[in-house]
């Protein structure tokens, strides 16, 4: 019972520190998804060469784009005329930070961390479009989208029933025609259901799994490996590359790794590793743009983490890191930098759209299905709204289909049309990446 008490005075302790900074991050997403201006944003990716692995990774840094996210993003982006070295960069530095894991990182790490990872983002997102221009050939990619950045988008048509053209070059797809709300009010509908609901299942993981941490290992466990240098590092690494976790899930579970012992670049490769790679990602990408990009895609990442988990090692004082971190092992009654009604409230309200936006969305969704009849098929490995919205978008450019709808829950799409060939369906979702079963 003391241990089950201790974890829960836990769990509730890091809710209330990471809250109102995840709020705020949300919040910034929202307006970014709104107002950052997205049309023609493919003409500075297109060409092999340094400006567009740069233009790429700046690009990727903000987004609040976990790694299954990403990969229908990116894979649009390159079958939309991007070159692989700018696809690379931008599917390295997109999942290792975002504009909502700075601000959650400040929260808990201090701000070495919120400035590191962005940075180490940057480095290897830039690092990596370089070398696959180098080691990668080009060649002929099939046209099958229209925006690279209308996977971000709301698909308000098709759940009110409404029909959508299906001619890519018409320009409809475009998110101020299709969606006539207010700004403010996309912006929160994105920010709080779309975007919190694909990260709330992994946040939720990541503030458990710290907490168990917290409560389970003793507090000197790490200590016994200090001094061990890449050894340490490469286990840490290890363990990273295939697992699944979001650049904001991971801050709890790296946070308590610090308090356990950890160095500091230990933790850092944690954060990058984590959120970039996983199983799932590497099988699309090698899929899609082929073995070399793969293999300089894990080759980036696997050497930045190295380098910079190194460098954060001897370049930065331990006790310079260690002293911005937030206690967040004992009873919680630490001294925090913002008022405890704020935290409280904050906490509340993140639990509350949490559970509230997953109950919305599958009523959108439900609603949106009932008004519409259509052919339903199975499609498995959509784990998102972001992949729903790719497949959406992806179909519709099929000459035919006139709207689809997409429910990565119960791996389904629906598909509203005449006309259309279903070959050309299978077609176009595997070269996204997904299973089709029919």
């Amino acid at each position: 019972m003391e241990y089950i008490a201790n974890y829960f005075t836990e769990l509730w302790f890091l809710v209330l520190e990471m809250a109102p900074w995840l709020l705020l991050g949300l919040i910034f997403a929202g307006l970014l998804k709104v107002y950052f201006p997205q049309k023609h944003i493919d003409k500075y990716l297109g060409k092999r060469n340094f400006k567009s692995a740069l233009n790429a990774s700046l690009l990727g840094i903000p987004m609040p784009l976990c790694s299954c996210g990403v990969i229908p993003t990116g894979i649009s982006f390159y079958k939309d005329g991007a070159s692989k070295g700018a696809t690379n960069s931008f599917l390295i530095s997109t999942p290792q930070t975002g504009v909502d894991s700075i601000f959650a990182t400040y929260s808990m790490l201090g701000w070495p961390f919120a400035i590191l990872r962005p940075l180490v983002a940057f480095v290897t997102g830039v690092v990596g479009g370089v070398l696959t221009n180098v080691f990668v050939k080009e060649k002929p990619k099939p046209q099958v989208a229209a925006s690279p950045f209308a996977s971000f988008k709301i698909d308000t048509k098709a759940v009110s029933g409404a029909e959508s053209c299906n001619d890519a070059s018409c320009g409809c797809h475009d998110e101020k025609e299709e969606d006539h709300r207010p700004s403010l009010v996309r912006a929160a509908d994105y920010a709080f259901v779309e975007l919190l609901q694909d990260i709330a299942k992994w946040l939720v993981i990541g503030f458990m799994l710290a907490a168990l941490i917290s409560v389970l290992l003793p507090d000197d466990f790490f200590t016994r490996f200090q001094g061990w240098g890449i050894v340490e590092i490469l286990v840490i690494l290890a363990a990273s590359v295939p697992i699944y976790i979001c650049a904001t899930g991971s801050i709890p579970v790296a946070a308590v790794l610090l308090m356990k012992g950890v160095s500091p670049g230990a933790a850092l490769v944690f954060l990058m590793a984590g959120p970039a790679t996983n199983v799932a990602t590497m099988t699309v990408l090698g899929k899609t743009m082929g073995k070399r990009s793969l293999a300089v895609y894990l080759g980036t990442i696997i050497g930045g983490a190295i380098v910079f988990g190194l460098l954060t090692n001897w370049l930065i004082p331990a006790d310079l890191i260690l002293s911005k971190v937030m206690h967040i092992h004992g009873d919680g009654s630490e001294h925090s930098m913002l008022p405890h009604w704020l935290e409280l409230a904050s906490a509340v309200l993140l639990t509350g759209s949490i559970i509230g936006g997953y109950f919305y969305q599958k009523f959108r969704k439900k609603q949106g299905m009932k008004a519409m009849e259509g052919v339903t098929i199975n499609v498995e490995g959509m784990t998102c709204s972001h992949c729903e919205a790719s497949v959406k978008r992806n179909l519709e450019s099929i000459r035919g289909i006139k709207s689809v709808m997409a429910d990565n829950s119960h791996n389904t799409v629906k598909i509203f049309g005449s006309g259309y060939k279903m070959d050309k369906v299978k077609e176009t979702i595997e070269q996204l990446g997904y299973r089709y079963i029919g």
